[in-house]
């Protein structure tokens, strides 16, 4: 929150957003300055890797084991049903995927943290790798007959130019469908997070319960959506690779 001259504090949702410089690096005028971004980036990585790493193989499993366990069945699950045979070549990268955002999500909750997924250029850049690495998928596994991925079958001649022009438009609007869908989710969940929390700050104790009640009842959602749109972001990640590798014929 920010205070005026007047001495009222008020609610300012949009400042846990900014990206602050952690150690300032400038080459020929190029800033790549380790940022609080980064930093809880790569915590991200290492608390993910830590997890499987460290996670024990036993026959009655830990909490933690049961943890890691658990995430591994529900990807393994998702890309045997919408991947079928080709589930276990690219079962790696959509865990890898599903993991990141998970932990990046989870981690933004934790207060005086950073919401890694909070800011369009990382979601955007995620959904890029997604939408590229399927792409070239596609014309490799089909050359140019993946361009039939844009004229559906069955469909009127009079038609098909107006179907083929949607059809492109909706496949060259994934990333940004995918990437907005993730970062809008996570900011507008962090800022309601931010503002029952200054109310809380400003009633006080005896009169701040009741937004109390509601940010713990927000955190919790805000707990499932974190977890919802890992899986969201990874199954659509499936149905790409999916469309890559069976065009219609």
């Amino acid at each position: 929150m920010a205070t005026p001259e007047h001495g009222e504090k008020i609610i300012d949702p949009i400042h846990q957003f900014v990206i602050n410089r952690i150690i300032p690096i400038d080459i020929g005028g190029l800033d790549i300055s380790f940022t609080n971004s980064a930093l809880w980036a790569v915590i991200a990585v290492t608390c993910a890797s830590l997890l499987f790493i460290l996670a024990p193989r036993n026959l009655i499993p830990t909490r933690l084991q049961s943890v890691a366990e658990s995430i591994y069945e529900v990807v393994d699950n998702m890309t045997h049903e919408v991947l079928h045979e080709n589930a276990r070549t690219y079962f790696p990268f959509v865990l890898t995927l599903f993991v990141f955002i998970l932990f990046a999500n989870v981690l933004g909750l934790i207060p005086y943290s950073f919401t890694v997924t909070s800011h369009i250029v990382i979601t955007l850049a995620l959904a890029l790798v997604v939408f590229i690495g399927a792409t070239i998928i596609g014309f490799i596994r089909n050359g140019f007959g993946y361009l039939k991925l844009f004229v559906p079958s069955g469909v009127p001649v009079l038609l098909l130019p107006l179907v083929v022009v949607i059809e492109i438009v909706s496949y060259f609007i994934r990333p940004m469908s995918l990437s907005i869908r993730l970062f809008a989710n996570m900011m507008a969940g962090h800022m309601m997070l931010k503002v029952m929390a200054g109310f809380v700050v400003m009633l006080g104790v005896t009169a701040g319960w009741l937004p109390l009640v509601a940010m713990v009842g927000l955190m919790g959602l805000e707990l499932l959506v974190a977890a919802l749109q890992a899986y969201v972001f990874a199954l659509l990640t499936c149905m790409y690779l999916s469309d890559a590798m069976h065009v219609d014929h």
